[in-house]
């Protein structure tokens, strides 16, 4: 399976969508800034400043989503234990977010969102159990060994 080049599309994808994300949260903190909104009575101020949070904290997991999936394509190994785990998160808020877009934006942003969650949910599977040993892991058997078992010298 060509599990290099998908990594590295999955990567590509991931860290082009790191600063779309904050520029659309720029741009949703401008409108609060010049329409001075709130909710519920807060203040207008925190809600600037925590449209600009959520845009920066969500274009830095992007970021290391995209570099985890970047150094699993370059180094043509599966990601380690938190490397997987940030993957998954990813997938799983992609997930997430493309049901709620189906209603709120339609069908074309659903469409890239599943888009994205196929790329890492296939990242993951291309680099799955027999995909490669992460660094540190693994049992020292030879991995090109049948069943594992490792081959004399």
């Amino acid at each position: 399976m060509a599990r290099r080049p998908i990594a590295l599309v999955t990567a590509a994808v991931l860290l082009l969508e790191a600063p779309g994300i904050v520029a659309i949260n720029a741009v949703m903190a401008r409108f609060l800034e010049i329409q001075s909104m709130s909710l519920d009575g807060m203040d207008p101020d925190a809600m600037v400043a925590g449209t600009w949070g959520l845009g920066i904290g969500s274009g830095v997991a992007l970021l290391l989503c995209g570099l985890v999936a970047l150094l699993a394509g370059l180094r043509d190994r599966r990601p380690g234990r938190f490397g997987r785990g940030l993957l998954i998160g990813c997938a799983v808020v992609h997930g997430i977010l493309g049901a709620v877009a189906v209603g709120l934006i339609g069908w074309g942003a659903f469409a890239f969102l599943m888009a994205v969650v196929g790329l890492v949910v296939l990242t993951l599977v291309a680099y799955g159990k027999d995909g490669g040993k992460a660094d540190g892991e693994g049992s020292g058997a030879d991995a090109d060994a049948p069943d594992g078992v490792p081959t004399p010298a």
